[in-house]
């Protein structure tokens, strides 16, 4: 107890003053909430331009894809390029097309079925690529407020130590212990509030390019459906 000292009274109440007059488990979790509140940011942001870019790429193949090219010609153009998206699901199912008909696919439903599966594993790495950290957003939004508590916790009952310890009980003695263990809570907070506002838009953008995708890989999927069965006509 005869370690535990109290904050200068006379010490200097700003941001910077106060974080170097608190303890070191305070400082932690100063130090921890801000670095989860500067990676938040820089996840907000790069997915931001990520979703922008998709949505433009979604745009331009769209306007590819229903312009009248040929699917032949398309997939010899996306075949040997790094493509995102519906590209991606595109090339796909067109891969599996044609490596089924190379080898002479006899059943036009198992042929179907490999072309849809083959859609949808594209659809859930292209998803999986979207949501890619999102999650550290929500533990950030859900978490960052109790760990911010936590440290006002333990500056609080640092503070109220050095009272007893001291026997002084003035304002000028006390306010700048409880402020250093506030501004864990408002630290917490900064990292919280961004992250949880950031989580539900970015959730939302994430599923509205899902949908999009998906009604594309509908619309293809019917599209080489209507083929498969002109080819078997043609073979019959």
């Amino acid at each position: 107890m005869e370690n535990i000292a109290l904050a200068d009274p006379g010490a200097h109440l700003s941001i910077w003053g106060l974080f170097m007059q608190a303890s070191w488990v305070v400082k932690l979790v100063m130090i921890g909430l801000l670095c989860a509140s500067i990676w938040t940011w820089a996840i907000i942001i790069d997915k931001l331009v990520a979703y922008s870019r998709m949505r433009l790429a979604l745009n331009r193949f769209e306007q590819v894809f229903w312009s009248g090219q040929s699917l032949e010609d398309l997939y010899r153009t996306l075949s040997d390029r790094k493509t995102t998206g519906m590209g991606a699901i595109f090339v796909a199912a067109m891969r599996e097309w044609k490596k089924s008909f190379e080898k002479g696919a006899k059943s036009p439903l198992a042929l179907q079925t490999r072309i849809d599966k083959a859609m949808d594993l594209a659809l859930t790495r292209e998803m999986e690529r979207l949501e890619g950290r999102l999650g550290f957003l929500a533990t950030t939004g859900s978490a960052a407020p109790f760990i911010g508590l936590f440290g006002t916790v333990i500056g609080i009952m640092t503070s109220f130590q050095a009272i007893a310890a001291s026997k002084n009980t003035s304002l000028s003695v006390v306010a700048p212990g409880i402020a250093e263990a506030l501004l864990a809570t408002a630290i917490g907070l900064l990292a919280a509030i961004p992250a949880v506002i950031a989580y539900n838009k970015l959730s939302s953008d994430a599923n509205k390019l899902a949908v999009r995708m998906e009604g594309f890989s509908d619309e293809f999927s019917a599209i080489l459906s209507r083929q498969i069965d002109e080819k078997v006509a043609q073979k019959a």
